[in-house]
């Protein structure tokens, strides 16, 4: 491993690090405090049900590759193999809400670690998913169980009163932001997100009458907040460029806008991975084109090497 790649690796651990120590407070005062009306044993089964598929297929893929599994080393190995896993079972716990059942929670957190593995793609000659895992396993849940819905997004500050209503978002708009300028650099991609949200909003508003402040409504919700310092931003998913990253959040912007007028319920999660499965595609055709095209390129022809006699005057040859 050279220096630039323990370099990554180090910035990448410690945003995850991060990313779940915030993710557990979060969801630890939000079912103490705040107002979460998830179970509790709705987060445990999905954190559980994440742990368990995210082992088992790193075994299976290392066992294939004929290697030692990644989270075998001591437990503080295991412990940040797991931080993936960890960040994707609470999610999915926090955001979905299928009442009093746990077995949608079980499925989301399934599908969610299985896509990780199973929707890959080649970038520079490793293969990587293309999907964030948490709001693939939402948007799976949510077209097969049309009955289970979003947490309701009261739910948040439910218990907090004014003052707490401003203070929580606050903290995470914080934390949100140095966490992403720190470890992740997706800053340009979360304000492309916000421009492209209030300019489907105009749009929309200008077009089909829908009111501005109505279309703007959502931007003052922790849900909001949460989607886009934790879920757009996705550093494994989302472009590295920051013009790309800029078109990224305005395209997912757009489609959501697109999602609304349609009626389709839940845009965020449907309009992201959406726009990341087109990406993916379009990564894959160009990948395949570059491909054929230096198959059809002919190798260069040996060039002839001429034996004369005499080349080599007596001058050069002493």
């Amino acid at each position: 491993m050279t220096n630039a790649d323990a370099w990554i690796q180090a910035r990448r651990l410690g945003g995850l690090r991060r990313f779940a120590v915030a993710i557990t407070a979060l969801n630890v005062l939000g079912h103490v405090f705040f107002g979460f009306e998830q179970s509790y044993a709705q987060p445990l089964l999905s954190l559980a049900t994440a742990y368990a598929c995210e082992l088992f297929a790193e075994w299976i893929e290392a066992k294939s590759e004929h290697r030692k599994p990644r989270f075998v080393g001591g437990w503080r190995q295991t412990l940040d193999f797991l931080l993936p896993a960890h960040i994707t079972g609470l999610a999915v716990a926090m955001l979905l809400y299928p009442g009093d059942r746990v077995l949608p929670i079980v499925f989301a957190s399934a599908a969610a670690i299985a896509s990780k593995t199973t929707l890959r793609l080649s970038v520079q000659g490793r293969m990587r998913h293309f999907l964030n895992p948490s709001n693939f396993g939402i948007t799976l849940t949510l077209l097969l169980f049309p009955w289970v819905s979003i947490a309701p997004p009261y739910h948040f500050t439910e218990n907090l009163g004014r003052a707490g209503s401003l203070i929580l978002p606050g903290i995470i708009y914080v934390s949100g932001t140095l966490i992403n300028i720190r470890f992740t650099g997706r800053l340009p991609l979360i304000f492309g997100w916000w421009a492209g949200f209030v300019a489907q909003a105009v749009v929309r508003s200008l077009v089909f009458g829908t009111p501005l402040m109505g279309a703007l409504n959502p931007m003052t919700g922790v849900a909001f907040i949460l989607f886009s310092f934790y879920m757009i931003s996705d550093p494994a998913t989302t472009p590295f460029n920051a013009r790309s990253q800029v078109v990224f959040g305005i395209t997912v912007a757009a489609v959501y806008g697109l999602l609304v007028d349609l009626h389709v319920s839940f845009g965020f999660f449907f309009a992201l991975t959406s726009v990341s499965s087109v990406r993916a595609l379009m990564q894959f055709v160009t990948d395949r084109r570059r491909a054929t095209a230096s198959d059809r390129v002919p190798a260069p022809a040996a060039r002839p090497v001429a034996v004369m006699r005499g080349a080599f005057s007596e001058k050069e040859a002493s």
